[in-house]
Formats: C-alpha cells, sequence, structure tokens
C-alpha cells in the first residue's frame, strides 16, 4: 500500500528563496529516508520570488515517488495586495489539486503564517494528521511593520488564525530556537522542535578558490547577497554607512525586493557614489561575488520581533570563510558571536557602530568546518525528515 505525503511551499526550486532551498532538502530527505512505498506530492507556485529573475518551470514534474505541481500566480509585487492575491490563487491551486485524493501526512513550510493555515486546513477537511515548518513569527512581526491601528487589527485577526493553526498541528517544528520564547508562552502544553537553515552541498562543494584579500591601500570589497525589503533595512543603514566609507570601502549589493526603490532613492539622494546594485543572480553566479569579496554584509531591521530569528543567509555566509559584517540584535547576534569566528556584530541600524565594526574586522579568510559540519542542510533535514515520518506512524489507525 502507497503512503501518500502532501507537501505544500510557497517557494520551491528554481525558485531564488530561503524557504525553496529549505524544503527542496526536506523532500529529497524524506525520499531518502521513507520507504519505497512512500509518494511525496508537492504543490508550490512558478517561480515567483524576484520579477527579476526569471526562471523555467514546468507546470507538472514526475519522477518515481515525487510529483511536484506548480501553480501560476498573477504578476505581483511586494505589496500587501498583491501578496494576498498571489496567495489567493496559491490556495485555490492547492484546493484543486488535491481535490479528490488521499493523503496520509500534510507537510507545510511556511514564513508569514498563511501556507502553515492552509495546510491546516488541507489537514482537516481530508481528517490527515499536519506537520507544521514554521519559518516566521508573523504575528509578532505585524505590528512593527504596520504601525498604526491596522496593524494591531491584523495582528489580532493572525493571532487567531495562528492559534486554530498550531491547534490543529500534531507536531511544530520552530526555525529559530529564539521561537521558543514566544511559543512556549502562547502554547505551553506543545512539545517544539527546533531544525533550523544550515549550510547547502553547494557550499560544501565549492568552496571559495579566490582567498586573495585587497592589498593595503585599495578599497574593501564588501558584498550583500538576499533579500531588500523592509525586513532587512538597507535604507536605513546602508547609505550614510557607504558615504562614511568612501575611499575604505565599496559595496556590491545583490537582490530586489519591496524596499528596492527606496534604497535607490536613498543612495541617490545622499550622492553615494561607491555602491553597486545587481539583480539577483542565480547560486552557482553568486559563488563567485562570495570568492571576490574581501567582507560579506548582512542586517536585519532594528524591529523587535527580528531578535527571535537566525537570517538563513548567516549559514551561507559562514560556509564562505570569508569575514562577516552583521548588523544583528538578539538570539542571531548572540548565536553569530558564539558559533563564527571572524564574525563583526553591530546594533540594527546603528551607523556609527557598522563602521567601527567593518574596520575592526580581520580580512583573512578563516576555516569554519566545525560549524559547517553541525549545521549541514543535509544533516539537519535527515533529522527533520526522521521526525515528520514518526509524525506519519504516530498516526492513530
Amino acid at each position: 500500500m502507497t503512503v501518500r505525503i502532501l507537501v505544500l511551499s510557497f517557494y520551491y526550486p528554481p525558485d531564488l528563496a530561503a524557504g525553496s532551498f529549505r524544503i527542496d532538502a526536506l523532500v529529497k530527505a524524506l525520499l531518502a529516508n521513507a520507504g519505497d512505498n512512500v509518494q511525496v506530492d508537492v504543490v508550490t507556485t512558478q517561480p515567483n520570488r524576484y520579477h527579476s529573475f526569471g526562471a523555467a518551470a514546468a507546470q507538472l514534474q514526475e519522477s518515481p515517488r515525487l510529483s511536484v505541481r506548480r501553480i501560476s500566480l498573477p504578476m505581483h509585487e511586494s505589496g500587501l495586495l498583491d501578496q494576498a492575491r498571489a496567495f489567493a490563487f496559491y490556495a485555490l491551486g492547492v484546493r484543486k489539486a488535491v481535490q479528490g485524493k488521499d493523503y496520509d501526512l500534510v507537510v507545510a513550510s511556511s514564513s508569514r503564517l498563511m501556507t502553515a493555515a492552509l495546510g491546516a486546513c488541507v489537514g482537516y477537511f481530508i481528517k490527515t494528521p499536519l506537520y507544521l515548518d514554521i519559518r516566521d513569527i508573523f504575528v509578532d512581526t505585524l505590528p512593527e511593520l504596520f504601525p498604526s491601528r491596522f496593524g494591531q487589527l491584523a495582528a489580532w485577526i493572525f493571532s487567531r488564525i495562528e492559534r486554530l493553526t498550531i491547534g490543529q498541528a500534531s507536531r511544530v517544528n520552530l526555525i529559530s530556537p529564539g521561537f521558543l520564547s514566544y511559543f512556549a508562552a502562547h502554547y505551553p502544553a506543545r512539545d517544539f522542535s527546533t531544525f533550523t537553515n544550515g549550510v547547502d552541498e553547494i557550499f560544501f562543494k565549492q568552496l571559495p578558490g579566490n582567498v586573495a584579500v585587497a592589498p593595503s591601500g585599495q578599497l574593501i570589497r564588501v558584498v550583500y547577497a538576499g533579500n531588500i525589503g523592509t525586513g532587512q533595512g538597507l535604507h536605513l543603514i546602508l547609505p550614510e554607512m557607504a558615504k562614511r566609507l568612501e575611499g575604505v570601502a565599496r559595496f556590491t549589493i545583490i537582490g530586489a525586493g519591496g524596499a528596492l526603490e527606496k534604497l535607490q532613492m536613498t543612495l541617490k539622494l545622499r550622492g553615494v557614489t561607491n555602491v553597486e546594485v545587481i539583480s539577483p543572480v542565480e547560486r552557482k553566479a553568486l559563488l563567485k561575488f562570495y570568492q571576490d569579496a574581501d567582507v560579506l554584509f548582512l542586517h536585519l531591521n532594528s524591529f523587535k520581533s527580528f531578535r527571535r530569528v537566525i537570517p538563513s543567509k548567516l549559514f551561507e555566509y559562514a560556509a564562505t570563510g570569508k569575514p562577516i559584517l552583521a548588523g544583528l540584535a538578539g538570539y542571531s547576534a548572540r548565536f553569530t558571536q558564539a558559533k563564527i569566528s571572524n564574525a563583526s556584530v553591530f546594533e540594527p541600524c546603528d551607523i556609527e557602530g557598522a563602521v567601527e565594526a567593518l574596520l575592526s574586522l580581520s580580512l583573512a579568510p578563516v576555516t569554519r568546518e566545525t560549524f559547517m559540519q553541525d549545521y549541514s542542510r543535509v544533516s539537519i533535514q535527515k533529522r527533520m525528515a526522521i521526525d515528520v515520518l514518526e509524525t506519519l506512524r504516530r498516526r492513530p489507525a
């Protein structure tokens, strides 16, 4: 008898997103650790993370024991209404894809709660256990993203959706141990797992070959790669920081997002000349930028809710061996300082602290083999897959 697992994720390869890389590794681990009688059906979207990065993907992709169905979405930007409309198309597509099918387990990986809620709805109506992978505390973030009555109302509504969603789940994983304080307080009767993000195989196979440091007198080459949104707050730190470091450093920013125009406008208004902004590139091409960098930069906005997270980019940066300049606070700052050598941490949005942190870094690359082994994505997702399969086995007869 075939055991069927439904996996819901808004992002999946070839899309460029942390959730995409994570769920890809989990699906591979499920197939590797389950028996031959297990069929995994992934329902996701056509690549849509960045409009400037186009990647063709089959609507239906089938291979032994794995089926991937991609739902087409309307063109959308990073605005709230656009994202809500896009998710509505995804939800309708999921409903159509699962109609008339029986599953033994639903797995949903979610950052902004709604994919988790969708998984809860599917699990409820087909009377199937649900395994949730929570990648963000959306309710905690809303009041800071929207500091108005709208944000308070949205948080009130989504807190109730969250409670129903968590209540429906048989098992819940939290992507950061920093989330435990929130979830333990709100759901004290629950036991949570904490399988984090990790270092992908590509960084084990293709470590940087160019480890040259910028010669004395030359500009320090600083690279940022990732989303450019309100959550990253680059427009609040980079223009002034880069201006202060003219003649000392030059910055390459690789990415896109809802705050890109704000960043570009601020750079222009400040007359910044040592920052180059490049559209997102695929991971293999990104390795070349990492190889040529002297320092890798990341930054989160000063939202209190972000003090619980571990940015997925940290694992990628750490694997390169390059010095890391990180604007972080709370759990992520402690994690970086404790686990990653030659990483300089400053308070988010603190321009003076950022300049001092950069100038205090040693520009020589280091070896972080222990970190890479401890946080190997393959190893972490294997343990998570076993946890998922245990949930399946505990299903009442």
